[in-house]
């Protein structure tokens, strides 16, 4: 049991150490690591899991990581990979701390994080077309795609707003096709 306590750990160690952006940025890596390489979750695992850590507190990076760790070894495993990938944050955070006065003034700190911004901006597009291949299968996904995209784009809504009116939407439609009464997937 320790041994995979330590494994979920190092892997989420390994996934916090190399991830910069956020959760969205991290999609590609957790795809790679835990669906491909490992098998620890499914495509439709993971998106579901990014689906639960947009509509509940804290980061997405972390939710995901708890979700897993929690699937695979109950609440200590939860713990092990939760700490993991938030060490890696903890540790390079305390080290610029030290620095932070003078490390925004370092010309090739600056052109290295813009360096980053660009690369975690390449990572953002190539989740999010990897997850509107996954996701949008039928007419009312597409719709609701142009919808929400417009709402926060346009009109400014909150992501919250958004979401919850999404779920709620679904769950209308999965009722009045007769598909939330038999728990098959609405396609």
């Amino acid at each position: 049991m320790l041994k995979d306590l330590l494994d979920l750990y190092c892997v989420f160690f390994r996934i916090g150490a190399v991830t910069f952006g956020g959760g969205y940025a991290m999609l590609p890596i957790l795809e790679r690591e835990l669906v491909n390489k490992r098998h620890w979750a499914t495509t439709e695992d993971l998106m579901d899991y990014y689906a639960i850590s947009q509509v509940t507190p804290g980061v997405i990076a972390v939710n995901v990581a708890t979700f897993v760790g929690f699937r695979r070894k109950k609440v200590a495993g939860g713990i092990f990979a939760t700490m993991g990938v938030v060490t890696p944050s903890v540790i390079i955070i305390t080290i610029i701390s030290l620095f932070i006065s003078n490390f925004e003034c370092i010309l090739w700190v600056q052109k290295a994080l813009k360096g980053i911004n660009v690369a975690v901006a390449a990572l953002l597009t190539y989740a999010v077309f990897n997850f509107a291949k996954r996701t949008i299968k039928v007419w009312w996904s597409i719709l609701f795609y142009a919808l929400s995209f417009c709402a926060i784009f346009f009109l400014k809504l909150p992501s919250v707003v958004v979401i919850v009116t999404s779920a709620l939407a679904g769950i209308l439609i999965a009722w009045f096709s007769g598909n939330l009464k038999n728990n098959e997937e609405v396609n």
